[in-house]
């Protein structure tokens, strides 16, 4: 144990505890506790929105051996209630490492625990399901803590969207970098659509993703009136990634209702697919243990594609639910579960997992383009309608 650590407990709703060394920020916190199956990655995993309310157990056997960076990051600050790993290092062996995991950490009053069987720990989840539990420095009041683990609410129902949304609306226009066979920079299209993102948790790769398909985009708080976004003229609309029970961001559900009443395309992502499924009179549901990696496999219905995807979501679509009209598109080869859906005839469809990476694989990256197809269809559209018009 070094100087920066304390002696530690993971305490799990089920009474099994996991002791360890604590390090990051020297406080208790409680949340639902997942596993997630990424082998690198660990600074946009942390960072992920989605993940707040969460305490992450990382299966790769060492975390933190590249330190934390801005430019990998998803947010600005660490957002899960705690990170839980088979080892810490803290030798930093990597020359864009800008801080170390542990100063990152407890700069955002998030505590870390290593020296855990987290294999145990992992078939523990994965036999028994997420269940909520606590990092805590408190080890000799351990019966207390439990106490209070099992006084702390469930995820079910449970709106996190607040915690995670923006304050106020802003514009964003950083595209991802990306370079040419020789290492040159490439430039990113000039900027020729508009597109309006609702933040429930959004990830910042999402943003450049979109700028690299030329597009403005206007970001704005979760509970914006869709009146007030169709007053933004967009092109499109893009619902993001965010944490807890869908069911629960009921104002959301309400404005995508209302913008599913115009001819503006959507584009949802995870907790926005959620969201988007229940406008359109869908339901959810709660997974045993979620989907949490970069390794998950995804079958495209129309052409029989198999993508490997990054994923991180405890709730799923009911296909059952679904009305007519609106299709299932990809189906997780891992249990079966949605994975995406599609309105048809119209703009707008959704995925359960993460197109934009960061981290994980890239072979669903051609979803972005795929949406600026569809807003280019429809500004096409109404540039026919209104020539049409003029001709009258």
């Amino acid at each position: 144990m070094t100087s920066s650590q304390w002696p530690a407990a993971l305490v799990l709703e089920n009474g099994e505890i996991f002791r360890g060394r604590g390090w990051g920020a020297q406080v208790e916190s409680i949340g639902e506790v997942v596993f997630n199956t990424s082998i690198t990655g660990y600074q946009e995993i942390v960072s992920d929105p989605s993940y707040a309310g969460q305490i992450v157990v990382m299966t790769a056997p060492q975390i933190g051996n590249v330190g934390s960076n801005v430019a990998d990051t998803e947010a600005r600050r660490v957002v899960c209630a705690g990170l839980a790993v088979r080892e810490w290092s803290p030798v930093v062996a990597s020359w864009r490492a800008e801080a170390d995991l542990t100063s990152w950490l407890a700069s955002s009053d998030v505590p870390g625990i290593d020296d855990l069987d987290t294999r145990a720990l992992t078939a523990v989840l994965r036999d028994q399901g997420a269940m909520r539990g606590a990092i805590t420095p408190h080890v000799d009041q351990l019966d207390a803590v439990l106490a209070r683990v099992l006084a702390a609410p469930k995820m079910d129902g449970l709106d996190l969207v607040p915690q995670v949304t923006c304050a106020a609306a802003y514009p964003w226009d950083a595209a991802t970098w990306r370079a040419d066979d020789d290492g040159r920079a490439v430039a990113v299209p000039p900027i020729d659509r508009h597109v309006v993102a609702y933040d429930f948790g959004i990830k910042e790769n999402i943003l450049r993703q979109l700028r690299d398909q030329g597009c403005r985009v206007t970001v704005v708080p979760a509970t914006t009136p869709a009146a007030e976004v169709l007053a933004m003229q967009p092109d499109g609309v893009f619902l993001s990634n965010g944490p807890g029970d869908p069911a629960a961001v009921t104002y959301a559900i309400e404005s995508v209702k209302e913008l599913l009443a115009t001819p503006t395309p959507v584009f949802g992502i995870c907790l926005g697919h959620q969201i988007l499924a229940l406008a359109l009179g869908g339901r959810t549901f709660k997974l045993p243990f979620g989907h949490h990696g970069g390794n998950h496999p995804v079958l495209e219905l129309a052409t029989g594609k198999v993508e490997i995807t990054a994923q991180n979501h405890g709730f799923a679509v009911d296909p059952q639910s679904l009305p007519d009209g609106v299709t299932v598109s990809h189906t997780n080869l891992f249990d079966g579960s949605v994975a995406g859906l599609v309105v048809q005839g119209r703009p707008v469809f959704g995925v359960q997992y993460h197109p934009e990476a960061s981290p994980g694989p890239h072979d669903s990256s051609y979803l972005f383009a795929r949406f600026r197809e569809a807003i280019d269809d429809r500004v096409d559209a109404r540039a026919a309608t209104a020539a049409t018009q003029a001709t009258k």
